[in-house]
Order: structure tokens, then sequence, then C-alpha cells
């Protein structure tokens, strides 16, 4: 997996804004509010928000860690990627997603649609 492939997995969720944000990393919003984070250095790396209770769960598994700054948030770093399945990615920036578009006001959920 590579930052191509996570790009086209992001862009593929409705309403995806990309942007590249302090220097290096590429940045992925809905209504301007971040679901994943990819730092664009060889190799890749990506934080994602997890539901609260599964956090613990994540940073347990090998190539796993809490992201740095964001952790308090549940915010994974997931520092090898290739241990995981790209379907088991893709639900993980999926479910990120979705856990951030939820929290959107409802302003701007009739804003995009949602």
């Amino acid at each position: 997996m590579d930052i191509e492939d996570l790009r086209s997995i992001c862009l593929q969720l409705r309403h995806t804004e990309e942007s590249i944000k302090w220097g290096n990393d590429l940045v992925f919003t809905i209504g301007a509010k971040m679901y994943c984070i990819a730092g664009m250095d060889h190799p890749l790396q990506f934080s994602l928000k997890v539901p609260p209770e599964n956090f613990d769960e994540w940073c347990a598994r090998p190539g796993v860690q809490p992201a740095p700054y964001l952790a308090r948030a549940s915010w994974i770093l997931l520092q090898q990627p290739q241990n995981f399945s790209l379907d088991e990615i893709k639900k993980l920036v999926a479910e990120s997603y979705h856990l951030v578009a939820a929290k959107l006001t409802k302003k701007q959920k009739a804003e995009l649609g949602i």
C-alpha cells in the first residue's frame, strides 16, 4: 500500500477534501474536520479516528500506536499499514470518516446533504 492507494480510498468517500498541512502531511477532511492524516514520507504511516471503546484494542496490535497529539481523541497511528489487509484499511478509513461526520453540526450536515 502506498499514499496513492490511501488517497483513492479516502477520495471515494463523499464530500472528502484533501489538503497539505504542517508542511508534509496529507489531510483528508469532511466538513473541514479531519478524519485521516498521512505523512508523505516513505514508508507510509497514517492516523485515523477509532471508537473510544476500541482504542486500547487497536493500540495493542503490532504496527499500531496512539497517534501523537490526537490519542486523547481516540486516534491511532498505523506505523505499518502493510500488516493489514486492504479491506481492513478500507473499513478503518470509512469508520473514521463516519465517526467524524457524525460530529458535524446540523448546519454542516444539511449543507453537505448528509
